[in-house]
């Protein structure tokens, strides 16, 4: 057995290579299978109910598999078989998983996955019913991936990981703004698929310990990366599209575009800001932080300040995470090995020659053997495979190299434009520096000065410093030629020494020569003889000796020469060292001026440094100050401007809730008893509408102005509580003409009144939060005010049914016939004081003279009323009429011509009546309290027809102020006859006194019980009149309503 496990360690590989052998004809299946098992584990492994993240290789893998096998099928597979229903854990893994393919899988994954979009929405639904957990995190991200799909599928130049140029995103909208409208909002509902993913993560975390360092934490928060790295993108999109949109459309169109991303952006910038605060994603992922404030898509320049933001994920290090997957295929050898010759004969000779070829006879076994172009396919389709797995590797580089180059290219373009960003701070901060510089030139100035005068006094100093350096110089050169001076005087003092030496030893030898003369001469005298012979030697000696004395003296007459002149430059050199002597002292005398002068001049250097360093210190220091005032300036500005806003909007809540009260109580008084008897007309009530109407208008422009200027809220307020009185005032008027109209009209009626109330009360409660200020919706409450104005159209009463010159000349014929009734009704009462004063004597002429008086006055007043009605008439005739005529003009305004007949026919009514009236009284025959009536009915007429004539008058009319004015007169004049006839009626009824004397305690209370008795009578019978004036006004108001065709109209609507 050891030779056999030897022998076996000798060939590598043998049992794959046996394998291999047995399904020659299916090695595509063969791979097939072991891609497919290569699959499953690695799914099986980033797919479990462990609660950590998922790793990294484990999806790189099944990622790479959708690569090779170009769609998902064999991940749809294996997952089928995994029970994502049962395990909240499991299936949020799943989606983790599920959303890396959707990103970087192959793009036929999408294509693929839209088959189990069904079970995906039911599995959705199933996890939507727990509260929370994994559960409801898995019912989101479900939704999330759902929404993914349909995206891609609906715009598939779109790529899984969305990233695209400005180019390409151009072209998936094909220039078509419908295109771009509709892909922006389907950009925000991704969006807020995302954004809502991340809030549940991060609201089933508690925040409040550092759960990202932990397994279950980070399991939680690592399908977050992909998250983030979608929302970059979509934002970036979106706030392109929205700045192409508003170069196409009307800024109204894009408000609900521009409300919504307003409110996406305020989550993403905080989702990405807490984000980028937990430790988890700061190793693994790097956020980009939004700017404070969203983009202003009503400025168009605004674009060039966006800044795409970019998501950088570092360079994956050598972790045991991210090492090589080894696949199956590499851990089983399939390749043919080439055995050395000295194996095969070692082998051949423990096994034999059968046993070399197949050592565990598998082929034998199987009838089947391998021929050498059955090899040569195998080793051939090994090598085409690895190619392919080597070209599949370098796509994966490429396109991993080419994205990581985006990505550094959108990096590089966001630090441009955060550059050109910061060029244009730079400029508004040099512009604000501006005014610091001009505030500091003056120091700069006195400092430039100073600077000036410091460089004279430097300057001074150097030039004395050269002047002493120059004499210091000087005295160097004439100290050094002293001393020159000096050395030669010495060797000149030597040289005498030394000339006179030698003329002594001169005089020496000069002596010794007289003594070697005489010497000689006493010789020569002794030996003359000797001496002839020794006299040429003698005399050549001599003439040498006489040659050398001469040279002698011209050498001591030189020495002496020398020792003169050598004597004058001594002195000469005395009085020059006297001179320098006297110069070095003058020198000495002025260095130290110099430097005295100099030490004070340094002195005030250092201290004029020190001034300048000390305005330097206090000009920075005034330069903080004013930066810290600036600061707080700022600040009080922005809290002031809070405090505007925040008043502003107490101001508008104020009105609102005013409005409110008003419609409230409107509402009240509709239940009122106490209203029951309020009454008003049709053409009242369809003016209020109107007004209503046009208020409402005048609202929605105040609001959309305040929405883009918050400054304008005074016009809004004002709009807010004129709309709120006029509503109020409709809703009461409605309810009052549903006092006058049949039963099935007045609930209708109310019913709208009530609905009008209900949606105004709706639409102020709308305004009074401020964020849906913009989404507030008058159309309801403007239907409701549509609707009762409809309904006051068909109460109002049809009119007389006359042509148009009829029409015209009825006019015409009632007001001359109300002034011919006045003026009947005058000379009648003027014919009744004549023929009272004939008859009557006493209280009684008195009576009747004051009483006809006052009649007499009044229709003196109506007549001048009735003149000053017509001349009004003619001018609003004239005004309004235009090119039309006199009857056209009445014609076509009906409703006008039907009550101002009406009002002339009751003034002229009343009168004739007044008359009669007084005529019986005046004979005794009458009652007072008919005159006061009458009175009364003729002021209540006369009013009926001012407010006929001045409906449509201008309100500077001199007529109209003349038709007041006999207005007031009738009014006066009513009073006047109500007063006389009281007053009459007083003197002329006889008041009997009261005699108890002669009665008895029971006759008093017999008498007391008459009284009771017709008290209770007369109680009964006041009771009975006042039910029976009510059933009279009730069958007026009725028989009014069919002259006016309200009958027909319920007819009609019945």
């Amino acid at each position: 057995m050891d030779r056999v496990k030897s022998s076996m360690q000798q060939v590598p590989n043998a049992i794959p290579k046996v394998i291999r052998r047995t399904g020659g004809a299916n090695s595509l299946e063969l791979e097939r299978e072991t891609f497919e098992r290569g699959q499953a584990v690695s799914i099986n492994k980033a797919i479990n109910t462990q609660e950590v993240a998922v790793k990294e290789k484990h999806a790189r893998t099944c990622i790479l598999g959708t690569h090779h096998e170009k769609g998902a099928h064999t991940f749809w597979a294996a997952v089928n078989r995994l029970p994502l229903s049962s395990n909240a854990v499991l299936c949020w893994k799943f989606c983790h998983v599920f959303h890396k393919l959707l990103r970087d899988g192959h793009p036929n994954v999408i294509k693929d996955s839209m088959r189990n979009k069904a079970d995906l929405t039911d599995m959705s639904r199933m996890w939507g019913h727990l509260s929370e957990g994994y559960g409801k995190l898995c019912s989101i991200y479900l939704k999330l991936l759902i929404t993914k799909m349909e995206f891609h599928i609906k715009n598939p130049r779109f790529p899984g990981n969305l990233q695209m140029s400005n180019r390409q995103l151009e072209e998936a909208g094909e220039n078509d703004v419908n295109n771009f409208f509709q892909l922006t909002v389907e950009m925000f509902d991704y969006l807020e698929c995302e954004l809502n993913l991340f809030l549940g993560v991060f609201s089933s975390l508690d925040m409040s310990r550092s759960v990202s360092v932990t397994a279950a934490g980070q399991c939680r928060l690592a399908p977050l990366i992909q998250v983030i790295l979608d929302c970059s993108h979509l934002y970036d999109y979106t706030v392109k599209l929205l700045f192409k949109l508003h170069s196409c459309l009307p800024a109204d169109t894009l408000q609900g575009h521009r409300d919504r991303f307003q409110e996406q952006f305020k989550k993403l910038k905080s989702l990405f800001y807490r984000s980028s605060n937990l430790q988890y994603f700061k190793r693994l992922i790097q956020i980009p932080q939004l700017p404070e404030n969203p983009p202003n898509f009503l400025r168009a320049s605004a674009l060039s300040e966006h800044i795409s933001p970019v998501v950088v994920i570092p360079a994956e290090s050598s972790s045991p995470e991210s090492e090589h997957v080894v696949e199956t295929d590499d851990l089983v050898d399939t390749d043919i090995p080439v055995l050395p010759a000295a194996v095969e004969t070692k082998f051949d000779d423990l096994f034999g020659t059968s046993a070399a070829v197949d050592p565990f006879n598998f082929n034998s076994q199987n009838g089947m053997r391998k021929d050498d172009k059955d090899r040569l396919i195998d080793q051939l389709t090994r090598e085409i495979q690895a190619l392919k797995e080597e070209l599949e590797s370098f796509r994966l580089e490429s396109s991993r190299l080419c994205q990581a180059l985006r990505g550094r290219v959108s990096e590089l373009e966001a630090e441009l434009a955060e550059q050109s960003h910061l060029r244009l701070q730079a400029v508004g901060e040099s512009e604000f520096l501006k005014a610091e510089l001009d505030d500091l030139r003056r120091a700069r100035e006195d400092t430039e000065k100073e600077q000036r005068s410091l460089t004279e006094i430097e300057s001074f100093m150097c030039l004395t410093l050269g002047k002493a350096q120059a004499n210091e110089q000087r005295y160097t050169k004439l100290k050094e030629k002293y001393t020159e001076l000096v050395q030669g005087h010495a060797d000149l003092l030597r040289k005498n020494a030394e000339v006179t030496r030698q003329m002594t030893v001169a005089r020496a030898a000069q002596d010794e020569v007289e003594a070697v003369r005489r010497e000689m001469q006493e010789k020569v005298k002794a030996a003359q003889e000797a001496a002839d012979r020794q006299e040429r030697g003698q005399l050549e000696e001599l003439q040498e000796l006489q040659k050398q004395l001469v040279s002698s003296q011209v050498e001591l007459d030189s020495l002496k020469t020398t020792m003169a002149s050598s004597q004058q430059s001594s002195a000469a050199l005395s009085t020059q060292l006297a001179t320098l002597a006297s110069e070095k002292a003058d020198l000495v005398q002025s260095l130290t001026k110099v430097e005295a002068e100099l030490v004070a001049r340094g002195n005030e250097l250092e201290r004029v440094q020190s001034s300048l360093a000390t305005e330097r210190e206090s000009g920075v220091k005034t330069a903080e100050a004013l930066q810290n005032q600036l600061n707080e300036k700022e600040s009080r500005e922005q809290a002031l401007e809070s405090q505007l806003v925040a008043a502003r909007w107490s101001s508008l809540q104020g009105a609102v809730e005013e409005a409110e009260k008003i419609i409230q109580d409107s509402l009240s008084q509709i239940d009122d008893p106490a209203h029951i008897s309020c009454t008003s007309s049709a053409d009242y009530l369809a003016s209020r509408c109107q007004a209503s109407l046009d208020c409402l208008d005048r609202l929605h422009s105040a609001r959309e102005a305040f929405i883009a200027d918050s400054t304008g809220v005074s016009e809004l307020v004002r709009a807010v509580t004129q709309c709120g009185h006029l509503v109020a005032d409709t809703i009461v008027q409605g309810s009052a003409t549903s006092h006058m109209v049949p039963v099935e009209q007045a609930d209708a009626l109310s019913e709208c009144v009530k609905v009008c109330g209900a949606e105004a009360l709706a639409l102020l409660g709308q305004m009074k939060q401020q964020d849906n200020l913009a989404a507030t919706d008058n159309s309801k409450l403007k239907a409701a005010l549509e609707a009762i104005l409809a309904t006051a159209e068909k109460l109002r009463p049809r009119g007389l049914e006359l042509q148009q010159g009829e029409l015209g000349d009825l006019v015409e014929q009632e007001m001359a016939a109300t002034s011919a009734a006045v003026e009947s009704a005058a000379a009648r009462i003027e014919e009744m004081l004549n023929k009272s004063r004939a008859v009557d004597t006493g209280i009684k002429m008195e009576v009747n003279e004051r009483i006809l008086a006052s009649c007499t006055e009044l229709m003196q007043a109506i007549k001048e009323l009735v003149l000053s009605s017509k001349d009004l008439q003619r001018d609003i005739v004239e005004s309004g009429r235009g090119a039309a005529s006199m009857k056209e003009f009445y014609a076509k305004n009906s409703r006008w011509t039907e009550g101002l007949i009406s009002a002339s026919k009751a003034v002229g009514w009343g009168a004739t009546v007044m008359v009669d009236a007084a005529d019986l009284v005046v004979q005794g025959k009458g009652k007072f309290e008919e005159l006061m009536v009458c009175s009364r009915e003729i002021a209540a007429s006369t009013a009926q027809l001012v407010a006929a004539s001045k409906v449509k008058a201008d309100k500077d009319s001199t007529n109209l102020h003349r038709l007041q004015q006999a207005s007031r007169g009738v009014t006066q004049a009513t009073a006047a006859v109500v007063a006389s006839t009281k007053s009459g009626k007083s003197q002329i009824e006889e008041k009997d006194t009261m005699d108890f004397s002669s009665m008895t305690l029971t006759q008093i209370k017999r008498q007391e019980m008459d009284a009771q008795v017709l008290v209770l009578e007369l109680e009964t019978r006041l009771q009975k009149e006042r039910e029976r004036l009510g059933e009279l006004r009730k069958k007026h108001y009725e028989l009014a309503g069919v002259a006016e065709g309200w009958g027909e109209e319920e007819e009609g609507t019945g």
